[in-house]
């Protein structure tokens, strides 16, 4: 799907986890922790760039959970309470906020669309003081991050946009899927939870940090 400049879109939808939010880090953290607890090895940020995906459950499969000694909702339960805990410690990404205001500035409207849980994404856009940029914030019902298409589906009614007037913004492959569900043009940002070389391979556009959407 070819792009337009970023100023020519009337609104742009948002990922908050690695795209907006700094959370790559602590994501493996958390993760290895649930690792630990079951002896089983634990990641580096470059594995867990090379492995993270969508939905969750065949992630903590690939990095050797078995599902059958526990069901997954065990180490996913114990994954989120250990991310909840440290998530007011990170950052936003570099030039989050000149990024959007800018876009504020330029009239354009903006969404989160996240696989966060819903409570705990507002609160985290309250906390970061960002949720004033955005018209309309979806998270899914639970922390389990299946999927976020049928949440995507649900916005795209709500907003009376072409689809074709929309961008998506993320930093996964999943991101991609969602924005070509939805007929979205979609943009993939490398300094998240997956490496620019899987992203690539989405024949996406990739850039390296939100920076690049300015010029």
């Amino acid at each position: 799907m070819n792009l337009k400049p970023v100023s020519q879109y009337k609104g742009i939808i948002w990922d908050w986890n690695g795209t907006m939010l700094n959370d790559t880090e602590l994501a493996v953290k958390s993760m290895n922790w649930v690792l630990a607890q079951r002896g089983l090895p634990e990641m580096s940020i470059e594995k867990y760039k090379d492995v993270f995906a969508f939905p969750v459950r065949e992630y903590y499969l690939l990095i050797g959970f078995d599902f059958g000694k526990e069901p997954f909702e065990v180490p996913a339960n114990e994954f989120i309470l250990q991310y909840n805990q440290m998530v007011w410690e990170c950052s936003l990404q570099e030039n989050t906020l000149q990024v959007l205001s800018h876009f504020k500035n330029c009239g354009i409207r903006q969404f989160v669309l996240s696989a966060m849980q819903q409570d705990t994404l507002d609160r985290c856009l309250d906390f970061y003081r960002i949720n004033h940029f955005f018209e309309q914030v979806s998270g899914l019902d639970d922390h389990y991050a299946n999927s976020k298409i049928e949440t995507g589906r649900s916005m795209l009614r709500s907003l009376n946009l072409d689809p074709g007037e929309l961008l998506l913004i993320g930093d996964t492959i999943h991101d991609f899927e969602v924005a070509s569900e939805l007929g979205c043009p979609c943009i993939l940002v490398s300094n998240g939870h997956q490496s620019h070389e899987r992203l690539i391979d989405t024949g996406a556009t990739v850039i390296e940090d939100l920076s690049r959407l300015l010029l």
